[in-house]
């Protein structure tokens, strides 16, 4: 979805790359983000450039939940990312953390919903879609 709008919307051009896997540092621990993007820029990231936003699938068990909305959200809010997004494919929903000044504000986005945000004009998540994906994928691990 990210690299469709990246190539075919007229807004696109927003968002200057989005990698898998990547390493995030924070001043507290180093996490290996599910995905990163680098958003406004104009250029390919640097090394030092702190992603636009970090997207982070719930891992199971109760030990991962509290780490990705809790642990991970508080870090990553800290380094003045724009917004975390943790996808929650037990639950069917998206929470996108963002900061309004000092307080980080949540957003819930069920299942059915469209999610939209202002750093990527025009760009539309599908989380039925993105929910359908993820679930296609843990089958085909378990087998």
């Amino acid at each position: 979805m990210l690299r469709a709008y990246q190539e075919h919307h007229p807004d696109g051009k927003a968002l200057d790359k989005t990698l898998p896997e990547q390493t995030v540092e924070s001043k507290r621990n180093r996490r290996r983000a599910d995905r990163v993007l680098w958003i406004g820029l104009g250029r390919l990231p640097r090394p030092e450039d702190t992603p636009s936003v970090v997207v982070e699938f719930v891992s199971k068990g109760k030990r991962g939940h509290q780490r990705d909305y809790e642990e991970k959200r508080d870090e990553y809010m800290e380094m003045n990312i724009g917004e975390y997004w943790l996808i929650d494919r037990f639950e069917h929903i998206m929470t996108d953390f963002s900061k309004q000044g000092k307080r980080i504000k949540k957003k819930v986005i069920g299942e059915k919903e469209v999610y939209t945000t202002p750093l990527l004009p025009g760009f539309e998540l599908r989380l039925a879609r993105l929910l359908s994906l993820a679930d296609e994928w843990q089958k085909h691990l378990e087998e």
